[in-house]
Order: structure tokens, then sequence, then C-alpha cells
């Protein structure tokens, strides 16, 4: 009882120094300083150039956080909390630590298996949340991570930095091929044993998939070798979009549009802009470019993708969504 009081007191003090701040600024919260993500959003924010632009908007405060028992964490993350605090970025030691300061938060561990845990005292505090690529390690943490949300009327987004790549929304905008009949993406995919298979770095790819298609995918199959993954969902329209996930050979980027009209490829470079300018412009809005429903897809996606790979690829069926988070 203790404990519920003292979280319940910690929430309302966080919300009203958030609510009742002095000024306008946009304070952002760092949590998980682990991932390049983080050091490279942090450049961009704080530079004079996104600041004539974008407002008064600066990343403030970040606590390291870290996972003893990943190697892509703690080979890491002492040299990018030095980097991230030579930006003049304040290191504090615990998320409680770090919520009085800020009025938006991004989460950046590499780690999606705390993201839920990390995620949830920002909610709690209705504090506005981006959560770096993947939302989570499983598909039921996510679920998990938007029923808080929407608990607390919390607005929040999840999103790889492909979706917002100039390509890949040139592609998608101007529909270069006519009416899109099916896609085939490609990414890099190495694989981590503490992660489903693609949601460590296929769900890049995955991610591209998903922007052109659109939702509405209704079943997976795939199929695995050392070398690659090739992962097909049919769509609930008949079209179909494959994902390629690469291990060996040439890495890259990029999709191939079929369409009514004419086939092309697209190459991606991948970078941080659009999607930190997406970030910032949805903590001002309060309103997510990304919805649950298409976030959980992807996730199901990649889940599935798990399943019918451990079921000598059978077609194994997506579930339906229906989430609503509050902003």
């Amino acid at each position: 009882m203790r404990h519920r009081t003292f979280s319940l007191a910690f929430t309302v003090l966080v919300c009203i120094s958030h609510f009742c701040a002095a000024d306008d600024a946009l304070r952002i919260g760092l949590i998980g300083l682990d991932s390049s993500h983080a050091v490279a959003f942090t450049k961009t924010i704080n530079s004079p150039e996104f600041t004539q632009t974008h407002g008064n908007v600066r990343v403030v405060a970040a606590f390291p956080g870290g996972s003893p028992d990943l190697q892509a964490s703690t080979s890491r993350i002492e040299q990018l909390t030095a980097n991230v605090k030579s930006l003049d970025v304040e290191i504090v030691p615990s998320i409680e630590a770090l919520l009085p300061k800020v009025n938006a938060v991004i989460i950046n561990s590499v780690d999606g298996r705390i993201h839920l845990s990390q995620a949830r005292p920002v909610l709690e505090a209705g504090i506005p949340l981006f959560i770096d690529k993947p939302l989570a390690a499983s598909l039921k943490d996510a679920l998990e991570i938007y029923r808080l949300a929407e608990k607390h009327h919390t607005p929040i987004f999840s999103s790889s930095t492909l979706r917002f790549c100039p390509e890949v929304v040139k592609a998608t905008r101007e529909q270069p091929v006519g009416n899109l009949v099916g896609c085939v993406s490609y990414s890099p995919c190495k694989t981590d044993p503490t992660h489903p298979d693609l949601y460590w770095y296929g769900i890049h790819g995955v991610e591209t998939l998903f922007t052109i298609m659109g939702p509405g995918c209704v079943s997976v199959q795939r199929t695995k070798v050392d070398g690659a993954d090739v992962v097909t969902g049919i769509w609930k329209d008949g079209r179909v979009g494959t994902f390629r996930g690469i291990r060996d050979g040439s890495l890259g980027y990029g999709a191939v549009l079929f369409g009514t009209k004419g086939i092309q490829q697209v190459a991606v470079k991948p970078g941080y802009d659009q999607l930190v300018h997406e970030i910032v412009t949805f903590f001002k809005t309060r309103t997510p470019p990304v919805s649950p429903e298409q976030t959980l897809e992807i996730l199901a996606f990649m889940q599935a993708a798990d399943q019918s790979r451990d079921n000598q690829g059978k077609s194994v069926a997506l579930p339906a969504f229906s989430v609503t988070v509050s902003q």
C-alpha cells in the first residue's frame, strides 16, 4: 500500500510539473543511451538549425538505462552516454528523476524487452511518448503499452525511421506504378537471441513494406535459410507483399513496386531528420502520425513469421486489432 501511495503521489507531482510549466518550451527527455539513435536524435534536435525551424525545443535530460545481458547494450552504453552528455544534456540516475524535468519523452533503448517497464511511468504521468523501434519485443507487451496509453490518456507512437525516408514517402504518395498490386521490400536482417527474429532489425524492411502496401495483411508464410528470410503476406484485397531480410551478400534498403502501369525499384538511403521532425511535431500536436493498429499489425506480421518458420513454412493468419489511444 505504501508503494502504491508513493507511485500515485509521484505521478501527481510529475503531472503538475508538466502542465504548469512557466513557458511553452518543449523539453525532451531520453530513456536508453545504448542506441546510436539517441546521439543522432539529440544532435539534430539541439542544433541551431532545428531550433530555427521548430521553435523552443531541446533534449535536456537523459537516463542511460541499459541491459546487462545484451552485448549490443553493454558494449556501447558508456561511450554513447558520454556522447549525449557532451551535447549539453543532463544525465540522471533514474526515470523517476527524469520525468519532472521534461514534458516529452523518447525511449531509445536498444532492448525492446524493457520498453514496457520503461514506458509505464511515462504513460502514467501523461507525458507524450515516442518509442523507437521495436515498440516492444513481443506483441503481448505492445498491446499492454497501448492499453496503458489509453488508460492514462497519453499520446504515443512508434516507428522505424524507414517509414519517413523521402524515397519511401515519395513512392507512397506519387504512386509511380499506377495502382499498386504488390511490393517486395528488403533490408538487412541480423538477429539476436534475445528477440524474435525480425523484431531485432528486420523491422526496418517490414515497416517499409507496410508503409507502401498499407494495412490489411491477413496471412503470412516464411522461408528461412542461413543467409536470408523471405516472408510473404497476403492482403485482404488479394495483393501480395513480400519482405526479404538480407544476412549474406550485398546489404541495402529499398523496395520493388509492382503496379498496373509499371514496375519500379526504389533504393532507400536511411536517415533520421524526417523521423525527428515527425516526433517533435507529434509532441506538439499530441496526434500520432502512425496509428496503433498499423504498428500492431507490423508486430503481428513479424510474430506470424516466426510461427510459420516453426511450422514448416505453413501459412499463419494474423489477428485483427482495434485500439484507440486518447490524445
